[in-house]
């Protein structure tokens, strides 16, 4: 299992050295060091490091903090991780999420982090009435007066920001899109990566979506493959001709069984859904027959 190992200090005058020396005796092949603030989610060695991660590997780090300060963070990294059969083992933290108690010890903190973020939308939205109430109004002088020098570094600061909100946003999406990419046209990896998204949450839409995979190919955040174009599209009724092609293998699957087998092999439902319901298979069957694809099979 191979250890790979993530160093960070917080400023140029700081040295990794003692990080690296505790890494290297716990194993760790390669490290990968940074010079990054620890509130910062955009940390591009980090990103890099995370997305040419595979199954099997483990990324250790000495403390979590030098993973990330934000909890959020810390376990958004740690999902993605673990979504691609990657390891995370924390040197003086009780966390390794290849072992039980390691996976327990993240639940913990995961409830944690969801009582952080109540709290911090509490106090924020009670500060904002009470500025409201004095009759302060927000924004910059600057900005007021239309000042270049001042737009341009708004300008700038949205741009990192945007890039902040997709890295820390990127195990949504990121791990759909480099299943799928680019095999599959773009409007059926959006249909997937909305399918499993939470309720609430603001839906993609194509344009978005190809925009963010974009900006990370621009960063070095994950393959310009990605953004290849889609083969051909099948005929319609591939999926008609799949469901059939199983059923003649196995008649005595049920429908729930084919489904099953629908899922395994990563077919989206025509709603673009992951999962396949036992109505939806009886209706491509149904298909299946009229077509006169299963006339010598008992179904």
């Amino acid at each position: 299992m191979p250890l790979i190992g993530y160093a960070r200090v917080s400023t140029e005058d700081q040295s990794t050295s003692a990080q690296v020396d505790a890494l290297r005796a716990a194993g760790c092949a390669e490290i990968v060091e940074e010079r990054a603030s620890g509130g910062s989610r955009t940390r591009p060695a980090l990103a890099r490091l995370v997305g040419r991660l595979g199954a099997g590997d483990t990324l250790v780090v000495v403390r979590i903090d030098r993973l990330a300060r934000s909890l959020s963070h810390l376990l958004a990294v740690i999902e993605d991780l673990r979504a691609r059969g990657v390891h995370f083992r924390s040197l003086g933290d009780p966390i390794d999420t290849s072992s039980p108690q390691g996976l327990f010890t993240l639940q913990v903190l995961g409830a944690a982090a969801e009582f952080e973020r109540a709290l911090i939308r509490e106090r924020t939205l009670a500060g904002l009435a009470a500025a409201r109430a004095r009759g302060r109004v927000g924004g910059n002088p600057a900005l007021r007066a239309r000042d270049p020098a001042a737009r341009a570094r708004l300008a700038g600061a949205r741009r990192e920001a945007a890039l902040a909100a997709l890295i820390a946003d990127a195990e949504e999406w990121l791990p759909v899109v480099r299943r799928l990419r680019p095999a599959r046209p773009w409007f059926e990896v959006v249909r997937a990566v909305n399918a499993q998204l939470p309720a609430g949450r603001r839906r993609w839409t194509e344009t978005r979506l190809v925009r963010a995979v974009r900006r990370f190919a621009e960063e070095g955040l994950a393959d310009r493959g990605l953004l290849s174009p889609a083969p051909r599209r099948r005929p319609p009724d591939r999926l008609v001709t799949l469901a059939a092609g199983i059923v003649r293998g196995n008649p005595a699957l049920s429908l729930r069984g084919i489904g099953a087998e629908l899922e395994a092999l990563r077919e989206l439902t025509p709603r673009g859904e992951v999962r396949w319901a036992v109505s939806s298979v009886a209706h491509l069957l149904a298909r299946a027959r009229r077509a006169g694809l299963l006339r010598d099979v008992g179904t």
